[in-house]
């Protein structure tokens, strides 16, 4: 690729909705050799070969949902760091489980990389004259895709095994009680938060010990002020935002 921003949906739509041959023409053209493929119920390896099984797992992936209709609906690119942000909502249909579709939305991490040659030290991906993809200049670089990781919420990966909308209750009523405990246990625990508070205020009188008092009160004044003014914006912001 050599605007990843532009052509990622178009290589995701040609992974997934595509016939046998071109899905794996597709993989073999964008995915190094050794691309690894993380998934909440499956994972590979990276190693020389590894591209072999992200193929199989694309290819399952059409056996289960022969008809899938998928959307980017965004895309993010980090360039410093190669990453490759794409948000995808997608509705899966099961053939095993007969009238049940899976709308469920995610983000894929990938991972790119411009020399996928580095890790073996000889040529896989020539460019067009054959020289390597080191001597490429910045207005040709091209990006290959080393590692695809695909994030689910919960309440969206349940829907592939606990479907008609019974994974997803269940999910939200653990997500209920997991709430209240945090609300249980910020109140019972609410001493350890006064102590917190009470050391962190030590240590900055501590820190100021070697002015005199009407400085000392100053900074601590000034500090509460400061905290207070923040909190008093904030509700007025979200006051704001609902009189909307």
């Amino acid at each position: 690729m050599e605007d990843p921003v532009r052509e990622i949906p178009t290589v995701i739509e040609l992974l997934t909705e595509s016939p046998p041959t071109l899905q794996a023409s597709t993989v073999e053209k964008f995915f190094t050799p050794n691309a690894s493929f993380t998934h909440p119920f499956c994972r590979t390896l990276s190693f020389n070969g590894s591209r072999w099984l992200v193929l199989a797992i694309y290819r399952f992936y059409k056996i289960m949902s022969p008809r899938i209709d998928l959307q980017v609906k965004s895309v993010a690119f980090d360039q410093e760091h190669l990453k490759l942000y794409v948000t995808i909502s997608q509705i899966f249909s099961i053939f095993i489980i007969p009238f049940y579709i899976a709308p469920v939305t995610l983000t894929t991490v990938l991972t790119l990389t411009t020399n996928p040659n580095e890790y073996r030290g000889y040529l896989d991906f020539p460019n067009d004259q054959g020289k390597s993809v080191d001597s490429e200049s910045e207005e040709t670089r091209r990006y290959w895709i080393s590692s695809q990781e695909d994030l689910y919420q919960t309440t969206e990966f349940v829907k592939f095994f606990l479907p008609f909308g019974i994974g997803v209750s269940m999910v939200l009523v653990w997500h209920l009680f997991a709430t209240i405990g945090c609300v249980l246990g910020s109140l019972l625990l609410s001493p350890i938060t006064w102590a917190e508070e009470n050391l962190a205020m030590k240590k900055e009188i501590r820190e100021v010990s070697g002015r005199n008092v009407t400085d000392v009160a100053g900074h601590v004044v000034e500090r509460v002020t400061h905290e207070t003014s923040d909190i008093i914006n904030g509700v007025a912001k979200s006051v704001q935002d609902r009189l909307k």
